[in-house]
């Protein structure tokens, strides 16, 4: 604090004494040359450097040294970025004052002169600040106040998190103007819920607010899965056949996005459709608290309003946790609690947090999750989310489009990646049109792509099959490829989440290396109806003991015994 009194003064001078007697004097300005500010959210002479000349310190001119030592005095007034003029007069001081103490020859104050940089520019740019900044905001309730240089692993893959940001960027420099969408975000997470890509906005140096985290929006009907997986435990099958007309539900009057009406439809064929009234009528099936409960228990996080109309996504969510509790169905019925901090370590080494999450409670029976995964294929096979077609993979998900096209979103998922995608605009101005599967569709798709180049191809959990329910009287099917008569499909047998991940990488080579997570015994069974969600989302006898579920994804595997070095929260802001 500014505060000048007697008593501090004491302590100061106590504290130097202290500081003179433990440490030399490199060492004490090593540490204060690592700490202090310099300006337009740099700290340290290091982070500076990187900030302003896009160097390390190590290679910086003596001009721009002596840009960095004047800045100590007032570094956010005298910052380049801020004031190219103010700083480089006093680069000349320091560059003065040099010379005056014999430290440099007035040829090298003249070389100097011509070195120090013009200006800086206002904001770093790059989508991994983002994810910088998501570290800094969560780092103190991991490990209390940073009072120590501490190395951060984060989850993220550099090369996932380019391909991410160049996806938003060619499409809304593609489409945006013409159809009025200035903004996107995108969050990419594996089935153990560690974030492989985030991007929070179009351009962070233009804006720093992380739509992909902080920003709440209605999902629209992106958020239907969670009103058919509670029907589904209920006793539903994807071929229950619902009546798709004009209905009432009190005041409220749902209508399909098209104005039309297809009247006795199964459940699997309403979801591909995104029919709206079918999915009203299913929240009253459910009962909306329990299409609360359990989307909460896969992984929504924020305050649900228990309506009718929560059947069309008017609660509003962030992208993230919607794209986490996706991950749930992608991984056969685990929680995916999203995190981008990994470990946590002091400079010598300590260990001061580390989370695998490699024991996930049970979300959803794998026989739900199978139902769902075979459905949401059918919104990208034959659905409204065909432009998210990935050729080689089995891909799943689900659009979203609010009223008046004011948000579009498409999330959706391979047996690699949950991504999700959000385009709009932050003022809430409506686009011309836009509708999940659309604009968010084409970027989830590049995206995707993208990040699955060299990797094997790899089925969906449950191999994409509609299932024969064994405790239901209501038979199931398997649509035939070629769109002919449905043919009866197998149970598969009990997939885990560390089987669903690893199995991307192909082969049998992998098969022992990340062993099965062992299956919860049944003692009863539950009738007619689904494992009953206290049940499901009990985490005993669930997870992988010791072993951490790969999450090295968006590039081939190599051979080679040394394992690739961690993503740091330096190399997210240095844009390494």
């Amino acid at each position: 604090s500014p505060e000048r009194t007697l008593e501090r003064k004491v302590q100061e001078v106590l504290l130097a004494l202290w500081l003179e007697q433990k440490y030399t004097k490199d060492q004490i300005l090593a540490m204060y040359l690592n700490r202090v500010f310099f300006g337009s959210n740099a700290y340290g002479v290091e982070a500076a450097s990187r900030r302003y000349f896009n160097k390390s310190a190590r290679d910086v001119n003596l001009g721009e040294a002596a840009v960095l030592a004047g800045l100590l005095k007032a570094p956010s007034r005298l910052s380049p970025a801020r004031d190219a003029e103010a700083a480089n007069a006093r680069a000349q001081l320091v560059l003065a004052a040099m010379r005056e103490q014999g430290f440099i020859t007035d040829s090298e104050v003249k070389t100097a002169m011509s070195q120090t940089p013009a200006s800086a520019k206002s904001y770093w740019t790059g989508a991994g600040l983002y994810v910088a900044d998501m570290v800094m905001d969560e780092l103190p309730g991991l490990i209390g106040d940073v009072k120590e240089d501490v190395i951060v692993d984060t989850t993220i893959d550099k090369s996932l998190e380019k391909k991410a940001e160049q996806s938003l960027v060619d499409v809304l420099d593609k489409e945006g103007d013409k159809l009025d969408a200035s903004q996107a975000a995108l969050v990419s997470i594996d089935g153990t819920g560690a974030i492989r890509a985030l991007v929070g906005g179009r351009d962070y140096a233009a804006s720093q607010f992380n739509r992909a985290v902080k920003a709440k929006r209605q999902p629209g009907s992106s958020f239907k899965p969670f009103v058919y997986a509670a029907a589904l435990e209920k006793g539903l099958t994807p071929f229950s056949v619902f009546n798709d007309a004009p209905i009432r539900i009190g005041d409220w009057t749902p209508e399909n996005y098209e104005k039309k009406y297809n009247g006795e439809v199964t459940l699997a064929t309403a979801l591909a459709k995104s029919l709206n009234t079918v999915a009203a009528q299913l929240v009253m099936y459910d009962g909306p608290d329990q299409v609360i409960k359990l989307a909460h228990r896969l992984g929504i996080e924020s305050e649900l309003q228990p309506n009718a109309s929560i059947a069309l996504g008017t609660s509003e969510v962030s992208l993230m946790e919607l794209t986490a509790s996706y991950a749930a169905f992608m991984n056969g019925g685990y929680k995916a609690t999203p995190h981008v901090i990994r470990r946590v370590t002091t400079a010598e080494g300590k260990v001061l947090y580390e989370n695998t999450y490699d024991s996930p409670p049970r979300v959803l029976s794998e026989q739900i999750a199978a139902q769902m995964d075979a459905m949401m294929m059918g919104v990208i096979d034959n659905g409204t989310g065909k432009s998210a077609k990935i050729p080689g993979w089995q891909a799943a998900g689900k659009t979203g489009t609010t009223q008046n096209s004011r948000d579009a979103l498409f999330v959706g998922f391979t047996s690699n990646l949950t991504t999700g995608v959000w385009f709009g605009n932050d003022d809430g101005k409506p686009m011309k049109k836009v509708t999940g599967g659309g604009l968010p569709a084409k970027a989830w798709k590049e995206f995707m792509i993208a990040a699955h180049k060299g990797l094997s191809p790899a089925p969906l959990f449950g191999n994409g099959q509609l299932i024969d329910n064994p405790n239901s009287s209501q038979p199931m099917a398997q649509a035939a490829p070629d769109g002919g008569q449905p043919v009866t499909a197998e149970v598969p047998p009990s997939t885990t989440i560390g089987g669903i991940i690893s199995g991307v990488f192909g082969g049998d080579a992998n098969a022992n290396r990340y062993p099965q997570a062992p299956v919860r015994q049944q003692t009863a069974t539950s009738g007619n109806g689904p494992v009953p969600p206290a049940d499901v989302a009990e985490g005993g006898g669930a997870g992988y003991g010791n072993v951490v579920p790969p999450g090295d994804v968006g590039t081939p595997q190599t051979t080679s015994s040394v394992q690739p070095r961690r993503t740091t929260l330096l190399d997210l802001i240095m844009g390494q």
